[in-house]
């Protein structure tokens, strides 16, 4: 089991790939098949936890061990001590009332805290504090929303500890082993089972990913559909058969609707020779033409047909 403990930079994705081609920790830690434990912002820098272990992984983000997480918090303005005392309760915000926390006011920057790749922005008419905040929780962006909630918005934030684990002297981006002290320390703050707990285990996919996944399976439904309103419906015109009373391929056939090979057309002259009047109808052989109206055309006008 790998346990790893690395200082991530500001604007670093807490992963591993980035399609936007964005800065990730795979910059800083080149250490195959470990994962992150929790997430910490992009915006947000410090301490983070990776390793192979997904039991640990699982029970040091699952919010029911109430894993403690410390972070300094520079906010615009100086927090009240009712604002304080507001955090240490639990505050309102969008995803939910936050659980009580232990808060406090620094006197000012901790001294270990590092210069930024971008400086914070700067109002002279406002000042800046630092606040010390620990939370147990792993809402969306929990710390920041706390703060805003109390008048004071977040301008920086940086992890620093998590639960026996602290930053010391990482600099940024830098990464390094658990030691077995730590790593038994860890194990033990998360030793005991929750009631239903399920740790979920990563599997690695089997299949290859097909970009044409969905067109395949659309396809491969309609043409189940198709197969089977022909069966509902009977099967698409085709060539006649001796079962639906066409003639058989080699004109021999006596099944029923055959005709003799040599018999004319139905409708239509026999073949060879003359045909008698059709019933109703004009002749087919030789005679003058007659107009529309059964008299003889007028020589120099021809037929009807020849209009």
């Amino acid at each position: 089991m790998r346990y790893i403990l690395v200082n991530k930079p500001y604007e670093v994705l807490p992963q591993f790939t980035d399609e936007a081609g964005r800065a990730t920790l795979k910059q800083f830690v080149a250490v195959p098949d470990v994962y992150p434990v929790g997430r910490l912002d992009y915006d947000s820098e410090g301490l983070m936890l990776l390793t192979d272990d997904k039991q640990m992984q699982f029970r040091l983000a699952e919010p029911r061990y109430k894993v403690p997480k410390t972070y300094w918090v520079q906010v615009e303005g100086i927090p009240t001590d009712e604002a304080l005392e507001q955090l240490r309760r639990g505050v309102q915000i969008k995803d939910g009332f936050t659980s009580p926390a232990e808060a406090r006011l620094l006197p000012e920057a901790p001294a270990q805290v590092w210069e930024r790749s971008k400086p914070v922005r700067f109002r002279a008419n406002i000042p800046t504090s630092w606040i010390e905040l620990t939370i147990s929780e792993g809402m969306n962006r929990q710390v920041r929303k706390m703060t805003a909630a109390v008048g004071f918005p977040t301008l920086r934030l940086i992890r620093t500890g998590i639960a026996t684990l602290t930053l010391n002297k990482l600099a940024p981006g830098q990464w390094r082993e658990l030691t077995a002290t730590e790593i038994q320390a860890l194990k033990q703050l998360t030793a005991a089972n929750l009631p239903g707990e399920t740790a979920p285990a990563r599997k690695k996919p089997t299949e290859r990913y097909d970009p044409n996944f969905e067109q395949k399976i659309a396809a491969r439904k309609a043409a189940q559909a198709n197969k089977a309103a022909a069966g509902k419906f009977g099967p698409a015109r085709g060539p006649k058969s001796q079962k639906s009373g066409g003639r058989p391929a080699d004109g021999l056939g006596t099944g029923r609707g055959s005709r003799p090979a040599n018999a004319a057309p139905r409708g239509g002259k026999p073949a060879g020779g003359s045909s008698a009047p059709r019933s109703g109808g004009k002749p087919s052989g030789t005679g003058p033409a007659r107009s529309g109206n059964g008299r003889p055309a007028s020589p120099g006008r021809g037929t009807r047909g020849s209009r």
